[in-house]
Parts: C-alpha cells; sequence; structure tokens
C-alpha cells in the first residue's frame, strides 16, 4: 500500500514560459461546496499504516455523523491485531501470501468484529522513544521472524510461535490493552467498541471492474487485499454515482487509490490527469510544441500553474490501466467533500495522513472527477449512502 509514501511532483518550466521556474502555487482556486465535519488530521509518519489511519478517521466521523460525539480511536489497534492475522495466514500458505505493514479498509471491519476497538489513549503504539510511527525495523523483524517460522527447522510447529510474534508486537507496539479506563469507565476492546454502537455489517465496499460480472462481490487482485476480501462490483458511472450520494447525504467515504501518477501533486494540493493531447493545450503553448525535448513537453503537461484539461476517463480505459500495472494499489484517504475550481469544474476534497507540514491546504487537497475515475480501486460506505436502485442491485 505505501509503495510511494511522499510523491514531490518538481520541474523547471521550459524556457519561454516561466521566468521564475516551477510555480509554487498552481493556478487553481477552490470553493468548498460539501465540506462534511470530520476529526483532525494525523500522521502516519514512516510507516505502511495509511489505511488504519484512512479507516479510522472515517469511523471518527461516522461517530460525528451519528451524534456520538468525537473520539480519537488508535490506529495502531488495528495494524496490532492486522499483523497476527497475517502470521497465521502466512505460515499456513507457506509463505506465499503478502505480509508487511500494508492493508485495506476492510481490515478495520474484520479487526473491530472480532477484536474490537479501543482508544487512542489507550493503545498509541509509540514505545521506541519517536514522536511519530517509525515502522522499518518491527517490519523487518516481523517478516524475518515467521520467515524463518515457515523454514520449519524444527520439522514440525512449536506451539510457542504465536508468543514469540506476539512478543515482538509488545516491544515495538506496547503490550496489548486488554483492559483500560476511559472517562472513568473499565473497558476491554469489545466492551468499548459496543458502546459505539454502530456495526461493522453496515459498512459495503464498491469498486468498478469489467474482468468480474457487475453487481456481484469478487476478491480484488491486489498485494494488500491479504484477507481476500470482497468488494462489490458496479459500472463505472454507478461507482461515481454512490460517492457523489453519500457526500450529498452527509457520509464521508474511505478511499482506496493509485497515487503514483504524476498528476498527483501532494505538495501543491491537486491530483488530475491532463490530457496528453496537443490540441488540449492552450495556443502559446500549441506553438511551442514541436521545439520541445520529450522531457520538456511532459514538464508542461504536469506544470498546474494554470488550469489543465483532462482525458476523458472510461470504463475501458480505466480497465486497461488497472490490466497493465499503471494503476496500482498506492494508499487510502478519506472523502470529505466536494469543491468547485475557479471555473466551475468539479473537484473532491480528500483529508490525507501525511501531517499537515509541506502542504497547501493543512493536510487536505483536491481531487478531479478524471483523477477519482481513472485511479479508484474501491470505496468503503455506509450501506444507507449507497442510492436505493444500485443498492437494490447489490442486494443491499
Amino acid at each position: 500500500m505505501e509503495k510511494v509514501i511522499r510523491l514531490f511532483v518538481l520541474g523547471v518550466i521550459v524556457a519561454g514560459f516561466s521566468a521564475t521556474g516551477y510555480a509554487q502555487e498552481t493556478g487553481y482556486s477552490f470553493t468548498d461546496k460539501i465540506d462534511v465535519d470530520v476529526t483532525s488530521v494525523k500522521d502516519q509518519h514512516r510507516s505502511g499504516t495509511c489505511w488504519s489511519f484512512a479507516a479510522v478517521s472515517f469511523l471518527e466521523a461516522e461517530l460525528l455523523r451519528t451524534g456520538k460525539g468525537e473520539f480519537d480511536l488508535s490506529e495502531m489497534f488495528l495494524v496490532r491485531n492486522c499483523y497476527t492475522e497475517k502470521a497465521e495466514k502466512f505460515v499456513r500458505m507457506h509463505g506465499k501470501t503478502n505480509f508487511g505493514g500494508g492493508g485495506l479498509a476492510h481490515d478495520l471491519l474484520m479487526v473491530w468484529k472480532e477484536y474490537g476497538l479501543v482508544p487512542e489513549e489507550a493503545y498509541s503504539g509509540l514505545t521506541i522513544g519517536e514522536d511519530g510511527h517509525v515502522h522499518g525495523e518491527m517490519d523487518a523483524v516481523l517478516g524475518g521472524y515467521v520467515e524463518k517460522v515457515i523454514k520449519n527447522p524444527n520439522r514440525k510447529l512449536t506451539p510457542v510461535w504465536k508468543n514469540g510474534l506476539e512478543g515482538i508486537l509488545d516491544a515495538y507496539l506496547g503490550a496489548y490493552p486488554a483492559s483500560f479506563q476511559y472517562n472513568g469507565t473499565t473497558y476491554d476492546p469489545v466492551s468499548f467498541a459496543a458502546s459505539l454502537e454502530l456495526d461493522p455489517d453496515d459498512y459495503v465496499t464498491i469498486g468498478s471492474f469489467t474482468h468480474h460480472p457487475f453487481y456481484t462481490p469478487f476478491i480484488l487482485e491486489i498485494p494488500d487485499n491479504w484477507d481476500w476480501n470482497l468488494i462489490d462490483n458496479v459500472k463505472l458511472d454507478e461507482m461515481m454515482e454512490v460517492l457523489d450520494h453519500a457526500l450529498e447525504k452527509g457520509y464521508t467515504v474511505c478511499w482506496d487509490a493509485d497515487v503514483s501518477e504524476k498528476g498527483f501533486n501532494w505538495t501543491k494540493g491537486i491530483s488530475l490527469i491532463p490530457s496528453e493531447q496537443i490540441e488540449d493545450l492552450s495556443n502559446l503553448e500549441q506553438g511551442r510544441w514541436s521545439e520541445l525535448s520529450e522531457r520538456d513537453k511532459q514538464t508542461l503537461i504536469y506544470d498546474f500553474s494554470i488550469p489543465k484539461k483532462e482525458q476523458k476517463i472510461t470504463q475501458e480505459l480505466r480497465q486497461q490501466w488497472f490490466d497493465n500495472y499503471i494503476t496500482t494499489d498506492d494508499h487510502l484517504m478519506h472523502i470529505t467533500g466536494t469543491a468547485v475550481d475557479q471555473d466551475g469544474k468539479k473537484f473532491y476534497k480528500v483529508k490525507n495522513s501525511w501531517g499537515v507540514d509541506n502542504q497547501v491546504y493543512d493536510g487536505y487537497f483536491y481531487c478531479s472527477e478524471a483523477y477519482m475515475r481513472a485511479k479508484t480501486l474501491f470505496f468503503m460506505v455506509h450501506k444507507d449512502a449507497v442510492p436505493g436502485k444500485i443498492g437494490k442491485k447489490l442486494g443491499y
């Protein structure tokens, strides 16, 4: 999932187009149209746990939406329990499944059902003296441990290998929060989750792919789907209808997407799929096009100092990019609203988990409709946020 942790699209504008180099601001200005109430931006820091931060942010927004109040839930509680489950599957599959820090939004639902939930104050996961989450050594140690277990030097598994795994997790993330105090009440993770009065079975995941039948669930074939979770399949326009309907009704959406594109520019707070056709450039740009090198052409295409025309994203093009690994599973985020640019073009407001530094919108960015259509792997939403006619097709 965290194949790309920070993407910075930098460069120099071709001489004749700018005297000052790459513009420090985009040529876009945004006006929020829908801005659903959510909790504060968090920072996954140097960890591959975007999935947990996005899913927890989404759940915290659900608690706000349903009048339960503002909560700060533990991302690392999800990470810890998923590592336990991943190790079990990895060993049973002789090391032929994915094992690492990445995951998907579904993992929240699995942990919620099987283990419960805890607040951040009961389990921060910060035990190694760092202010933020730094998981490189932990991920490597856990990976090495399960690799040695499946090599089976004793010729059979010991009855204590899982205890060793839990010991590593205790060391790096802290002892398991079997019991804790919160607001004057003693809870365990299951009773705390029950106190939130939400139901994990009310949440669904929806994508759009043509290599499986529409309106049937299927296992999405991406590496971080280690638990072999199902998503529901709809047509591309219907997938976007789900997103728009959810936001219009005051729901937020957990988003699994590809952020490895040049059109994803975190520092400038925007993601686009700009057209690469010369006829979609301005007259000035068209006049210079033939004089440019391929590198300079790419720099010009991805210079967002002026608004850009974008590619038309069809169901076929979207599938082609997925099939050819152009669209990959990189990052999970939290869609919290909509906006328009100065020309009235629609964008989506997205909350990230990379903190608020080096970014113009305080931890958020604006994603174009074209980018959303092209680069979405799936959404997680409350089933009541799905339009009735689509929900009926899916059996909700």
